[in-house]
């Protein structure tokens, strides 16, 4: 079987050695096997409070709370802001676990219309005015499932719109380091007061980790910590204390360029290989960094209908239906580039080829 279904990193590039050596490190002193604050590492959240500020968003360690991953972050955001009945907004489509999350809370989930560019800020405005959601959800670099990403003026101008409607804004940003083209743009955090941000280790560092973060304003602070304390107290203390000492003998920042340089080539191979592939006329993303490809098929083929076949034939894709909060579109599907080595993405895309042959 050829997945590119899961969203995950390829094993083959994580830096076993350096994590290896950390975790050897923070393992000689005790204080790291014992219960800690649920705040986090101190050493840790300093140092991901330096690589937040490096990248246009001021930030100390009294504005990160260290989580169980970043999907932890989002509970803990949803918990402290949401009561049942509350209305969410997202973009559309939007990542699966975090309607999964909105649900579980209670909430009720409303779309607002994307483009090419992610969210489009008259349709949240009209969400906004007609809706008052408690927040809104946003992945805008490198999206999950789309790819897209959000430019400057965008982002920009969805802040003010939140902070004049009073809106909180959940940005979630677990791929914005993993650009293969164009110029980085600075998190949707960096334009306004209303936004909480979620960051992650899994992509850059290793999702067996299990480290997330989240940034949030003074004043919201203390309904997380709150939160995280009735969660699990605090995030294993092992863990962030081999991250902070991994993060203060490696240079992430090679280690991330390295990532860049085999997960463009994946890409490229995908994308490259679409048009002998699917159906004439399906249309997809060419993202500019991230994980994902997006497709919509030109004809009314039900994905989760084609998974089935393609199965058969040994290759596997997320059909796009769970992807959208009300109305699904069931000609969508989604494909991660990262996990297979290139010759691999080849050979499934030969598959994924054989597999829309044989519904002719």
């Amino acid at each position: 079987m050829i997945s590119f279904a899961g969203g995950l990193p390829a094993p083959e590039l994580f830096d076993v050695d350096g994590w290896a050596d950390a975790f050897a490190k923070a393992a000689t002193d005790r204080r790291n096997l014992q219960y800690g604050t649920t705040e986090g590492d101190p050493h840790l959240r300093a140092q991901l409070a330096a690589r937040m500020t490096s990248k246009g968003v001021p930030t100390t360690e009294s504005d990160l709370l260290v989580t169980t991953g970043s999907q932890q972050a989002l509970t803990l955001a949803t918990i402290a802001l949401v009561e049942p009945g509350d209305v969410v907004a997202v973009e559309e489509p939007t990542y699966l676990a975090a309607l999964q999350c909105f649900q579980l809370a209670g909430a009720r989930v409303v779309p607002v219309a994307s483009d090419d560019q992610g969210m489009v800020p008259s349709a949240l405005a009209e969400v906004l005015t007609r809706e008052k959601p408690t927040l809104v959800y946003v992945v805008p670099t490198f999206a999950n499932p789309s790819g897209r990403t959000q430019p400057a003026a965008r982002r920009e101008e969805i802040a003010a719109l939140a902070a004049t409607h009073d809106t909180w804004l959940v940005e979630d940003d677990p791929y914005g380091e993993l650009r293969y083209r164009g110029t980085p743009v600075p998190p949707l955090a960096a334009y306004g007061d209303k936004v909480l941000y979620l960051g992650s280790l899994s992509k850059i560092g290793a999702p067996g980790l299990r480290l997330g973060w989240l940034r949030a304003p003074k004043d919201l602070m203390p309904a997380t910590v709150i939160a995280k304390q009735a969660a699990d107290l605090h995030t294993s203390t092992i863990d962030q204390a081999a991250a902070a000492t991994y993060l203060a003998n490696t240079d992430l920042n090679a280690h991330v360029a390295a990532l860049c340089t085999a997960y463009r080539e994946r890409r490229d191979t995908m994308i490259k290989a679409l048009p002998t592939t699917v159906p004439k006329g399906t249309e997809w993303t060419d993202p500019d960094g991230g994980m994902f490809v997006w497709l919509k098929l030109p004809d009314t083929t039900d994905t989760a209908d084609l998974l089935k076949e393609a199965l058969k034939h040994n290759v596997a894709f997320v059909p796009g239906a769970p992807f959208f909060a009300t109305t699904p579109d069931n000609t969508t599907f989604r494909m991660s580039f990262t996990t297979n080595p290139p010759e691999e993405i080849s050979e499934g895309m030969h598959r994924l080829a054989t597999t829309f042959s044989s519904l002719t």
